[in-house]
This record gives structure tokens, C-alpha cells and sequence, in this order.
């Protein structure tokens, strides 16, 4: 029995923690991946899982195994990506996971400028905003905006965007403009939920640094950027929502920018995938596609 192989199949059983999933992954019966993980035991003289009828778990041989399996597998799929890498042409599924208010012509923009230069990548993008477990779902990429991306992924930065604080016209000649962020509290705001407020103080940056706003209330708090802008295009409220998603609407007259000196601290957008070194070219022609966008150019 190929022993390469079996390493790859005992790594995607620990990934997976099913046997059943990673045979279905690589293509082969339950049993066979089951013969792969044993002819390792048999090879190293020592049990690498502990079995059960519902769950699976490393053993204190099988966790050092892994982690010299996963950095020794890497490793021979980077240096044969490299040999590689100038003959394959990018083909494929490339299965991504982004957030919702991704629904708009920025990213379209992008989405069909990568498509037109790499013809045979077909596109599967995941627009829910849930988190996603890239292993076990399939996903190739997942791109988050974030100040904090999680640390059991490789973050590739992208480009900075920026949330600035926008109102319709027929809000502000109700309501005013706001000058300075203390007038806020004057104003019905709508706010994203999964933003962390410390006792209802919103943090800002201005041209004399940073600064926090004390927000009461709000008239509308979600978690989702597409109705918060809907509710601000309606007349609801002030809402801080990114770039992507009110600059036509501010071209068009539909919105306004206020308190123009002052924003959110701006949020990265990432391209986070597995922290396996090699990348398929799917995946690394996209992150780079992405990254050298001039619609992301700030």
C-alpha cells in the first residue's frame, strides 16, 4: 500500500474527523480509507486514533504524527506546485465564501474580469455572511472585512475599506447634518450589530485621532449591511456602511456623506484560506487577481 497516499488519507480523516467523509472526499469506500489509516499503525507500530462508534480523536502518538504528516505533505505539494506551477493552466470549481453586501457591481465588476482572463475557473460564491467551516464545507477561499481575522486561517490582506457615515436627502433636511460626533446623539442611528459598542460608545477616527461617541439607542440594529442600507435610503436614520456599497448611491444624489472628517477605524478586506502552504492555481491566481484590482484601489 502507497504510504504517500495513506499519510494523505490518515491527514483528511483528522480534518474531516469522519472516515466516511474523507473516503467521500478522496474518492474511495469507508473501508479503504480505513485500510489506509492501518497500514500507517502497522508501519509506525502505535495506534493514531482512538475510535469510537460516533467520534474519533488523535492520540498522543497520532497528534505528533499529524502535525510532522501535514508540514511533510505541504512541503512536497509546494515544491511540486512550484516545479508546476508555470504549465497549469487554473480550471475548475472555485467555491468562495464572502459577506452578504458583496451582492454589488464593485465585486460583480471583479467576479467577471477574473472570469474573462481564466476562462475555465467557474465561479460558486456563497454570499450568506455565516461562518463557514472551509474544511468540511468545501470552501477554496473565504474573503471577511475585518479588523481581527481569525487566527486558524492564513490571512492574506487585500486592500483597507473604509465605512463612512451616510443619510438620504430627504433624512438630513428633516433632521440636519451633523457636524461633530457628539450631535449623533441628536439623530436616529442604525447600527450593525456584531459591532462591539462598550457601553454604548461608538469608536471613531478624525483628523485629531481617535475619539468615541456615546450611542443611546438606535432605531434599527442588525446584522445585516443590505437592510441597514435599504433602511438608510428610506429615510430611517444614519447608518456607517462601507465604500462598496453607497458610492453609486452617493454618486447618483441618493445618499449623502456626513461628517465628512470622521469614520469608522477602517476594516481590512481578507482572503483567508487553510494554512496548508501549497495553493491550488485557482485559488492563488484569484487572491492575486484580487489584490492588484484597481476598482480596490483606495
Amino acid at each position: 500500500m502507497d504510504t504517500l497516499v495513506s499519510m494523505r488519507v490518515f491527514r483528511r480523516v483528522v480534518e474531516l474527523k469522519s472516515f466516511v467523509a474523507a473516503a467521500d472526499r478522496m474518492e474511495m469506500s469507508p473501508a479503504m480509507a480505513s485500510k489506509h489509516v492501518m497500514h500507517l499503525e502497522q508501519h509506525l507500530g502505535g495506534r493514531l486514533l482512538n475510535r469510537t462508534s460516533r467520534h474519533l480523536s488523535l492520540t498522543e502518538i497520532g497528534k505528533v504524527y499529524f502535525e510532522q504528516c501535514c508540514e511533510m505533505l505541504d512541503s512536497l505539494d509546494e515544491v511540486e506546485a512550484t516545479v508546476s506551477r508555470a504549465t497549469i493552466v487554473p480550471s475548475g470549481v472555485l467555491k468562495i465564501s464572502a459577506p452578504v453586501w458583496f451582492a454589488n457591481r464593485t465585486f460583480t465588476k471583479i467576479l467577471a474580469n477574473y472570469q474573462a482572463q481564466f476562462a475555465a475557473v467557474s465561479l460558486d460564491i456563497d454570499l450568506s455572511g455565516r461562518m463557514v467551516n472551509v474544511v468540511e464545507e468545501g470552501f477554496d477561499l473565504v474573503l471577511r472585512v475585518t479588523q481581527s481575522p481569525p487566527s486558524n486561517l492564513i490571512a492574506h490582506p487585500i486592500t483597507s475599506i473604509p465605512f463612512y457615515l451616510v443619510g438620504s436627502p430627504s433624512y438630513l433636511r428633516k433632521a440636519g447634518y451633523p457636524l461633530k460626533p457628539k450631535d449623533l446623539s441628536q439623530h436616529a442611528m442604525i447600527t450593525y450589530s456584531y459591532l462591539s459598542l462598550s457601553e454604548g460608545e461608538l469608536p471613531l477616527e478624525g483628523l485629531t485621532g481617535k475619539e468615541s461617541v456615546k450611542i443611546d439607542s438606535s432605531v434599527l440594529r442588525t446584522n445585516n449591511e443590505n437592510l441597514m442600507h435599504n433602511a438608510v435610503m428610506d429615510g430611517m436614520g444614519l447608518a456607517f456602511l462601507p465604500t462598496w456599497l453607497i458610492e453609486d448611491d452617493i454618486a447618483a444624489g441618493h445618499l449623502e456623506r456626513v461628517m465628512l472628517d470622521y469614520r469608522l477605524p477602517a476594516s481590512m478586506l481578507y482572503a483567508m484560506y487553510t494554512s496548508r502552504k501549497y495553493l491550488s492555481s485557482k485559488v492563488r491566481t484569484f487572491v492575486d487577481f484580487i489584490a492588484e484590482c484597481s476598482e480596490l484601489k483606495n
